[in-house]
This record gives structure tokens, sequence and C-alpha cells, in this order.
């Protein structure tokens, strides 16, 4: 699920449906692009307040864009990825968790 945000540089500036529509045509993202959130500060949404206290030392704000956690079929927070992450290790944790 992908959650646009615009608190990291301005980064994501258009509205939601450019949003969608640029990544799905640069990246070909196929999975579900939900409104235009704030992930950090007192209008985080809950998904990321959530998120943040109820993963492993993941009570801190999110950092950059990109940022992706992992979460396991009983809605345990189990993985945070740095925007600069290895792609393999996200394919095996993907892989351990399914």
């Amino acid at each position: 699920m992908g959650f646009p945000c615009n608190q990291f540089g301005g980064q994501e500036p258009a509205n939601e449906a450019g949003i969608k529509d640029y990544v799905s045509e640069t990246f070909g993202v196929t999975f579900p692009m939900f409104s235009k959130v704030d992930v950090n500060g007192a209008n985080a949404h809950p998904v990321y307040a959530y998120i943040k206290e109820a993963g492993p030392d993941y009570a801190v704000d999110v950092e950059w864009n990109f940022v992706k956690f992992l979460v396991d079929r009983e809605g345990r927070v189990v993985k945070r990825f740095k925007s600069s992450f290895d792609r393999d290790m996200l394919e095996q944790s993907l892989e351990q968790y399914l």
C-alpha cells in the first residue's frame, strides 16, 4: 500500500490522481495508492501513528519518502526499511512472512 506524503522536501506536490498516474507510469506500481497523508507530527495518519508505536524501536519519525514497513498477517509490524533499502533483504523478509 502506498501513502503519498508531501512532508519531505515537497516531493509530492501533485494531487492524488497525478501521483497515482506518475507512480504507475514511472515505476509500474500496481499496489493500492491511498490519499495523501501526513506521516509525522500532530496530524499523522492513524496508520503511521500505529506503525510507529507498534513496531520494535520504530517510535521515531519517518525520516524520508519511500520508507517501507513490513506488517505480518496478524497486523504486527515486524520490519522497517529505510528509503535506501537492500532489495534482496526486502524480498527475503517478504518471503519469510508470507
